[in-house]
């Protein structure tokens, strides 16, 4: 059976600020968390996605951009021509043209959004600030592209793809919201890191163990383990084992005959967060 993995993800990632790898499996409507990683670096990130390995992963970073934005700046609607069209641009060039792209437009409808931002809760991939959502698809996409991994609902099967290991885009609010509504649970300003948060942490985590989302899946973990979530204040390794989660329903409709992994028909340019 495939491994799971899910991802916490850093466009520029530091020992402070590292990317976090959940790993685990499910069996029996129970996912269990056996370890987690730390990346202080994209490249070390990207070497670990590469090796021969079968897992279904959630990734909680963008992985396309909006249509609507695509076809007004005259770029490849084609995914992947569009991926690497992106990748070839810097930082600051995104920036200029996606400010150009929002200052031309009305008070109140400055970003344009995919189709999966509304039932998910999400920020639009196009935002380079608060959070830097367009700079992690830019560094983070590349990199998976790069490992050949399978990207399920952007990409058909071409030669190279690794069907072993399988890409899909998460995002651990639409479980934490389920749970506590609009409270937040993590900060990664130490002046903000309160008891409110770790209670917070606490009875979310509580909740996934036993099993209270839309998902029907149990979280497992060793006390160790628990107790490194619940104190981890920044929430990033909580918001890997989310994605774990969301990877592990995807998992669970796959073996069920889902070919897409559960994700619903979409568009092939933007793509879908799973369990949206």
């Amino acid at each position: 059976m495939p491994d799971l993995i899910g991802c916490d993800f850093s466009s520029s990632p530091s020992k402070r600020k590292p990317i976090v790898l959940a790993l685990g499996q499910a069996r029996q409507g129970r996912v269990q968390v056996k370890e987690l990683l730390s990346f202080e670096t994209l490249a070390a990130w990207g070497h670990w996605l590469a090796q021969p390995a079968d897992w279904v992963g959630g990734f909680d970073l963008p992985f396309g951009l909006p249509r609507e934005l695509v076809e007004t700046l005259g770029w490849p609607t084609d995914w992947a021509a569009c991926m690497d069209h992106y990748a070839r641009l810097d930082r600051p060039t995104i920036r200029e043209q996606f400010a150009a792209f929002c200052n031309a437009r009305p008070v109140g409808g400055k970003f344009a959004h995919r189709a999966t931002d509304l039932p998910a809760g999400s920020s639009p991939s196009m935002k380079w600030v608060n959070p830097p959502v367009a700079y992690m698809l830019h560094a983070g996409v590349p990199l998976l592209r790069q490992a050949g991994v399978h990207f399920p609902g952007l990409t058909s099967v071409t030669p190279g793809t690794d069907l072993r290991r399988v890409a899909l885009e998460a995002y651990p609010g639409l479980l934490t919201r389920e749970v506590l509504g609009q409270r937040s649970y993590k900060s990664d300003d130490k002046t903000k890191q309160t008891p409110e948060r770790l209670l917070a942490r606490r009875e979310l985590l509580s909740a996934l163990e036993r099993g209270q989302t839309r998902l029907g899946l149990r979280l497992v973990a060793s006390n160790a383990l628990l107790g490194r979530l619940a104190d981890d204040a920044s929430g990033d390794s909580l918001d890997a084992c989310l994605c774990l989660m969301q990877a592990a329903w995807a998992q669970q409709q796959h073996q069920a005959g889902h070919a897409q992994y559960g994700l619903p028909p979409c568009d092939p340019l933007e793509g879908w967060i799973v369990t949206a």
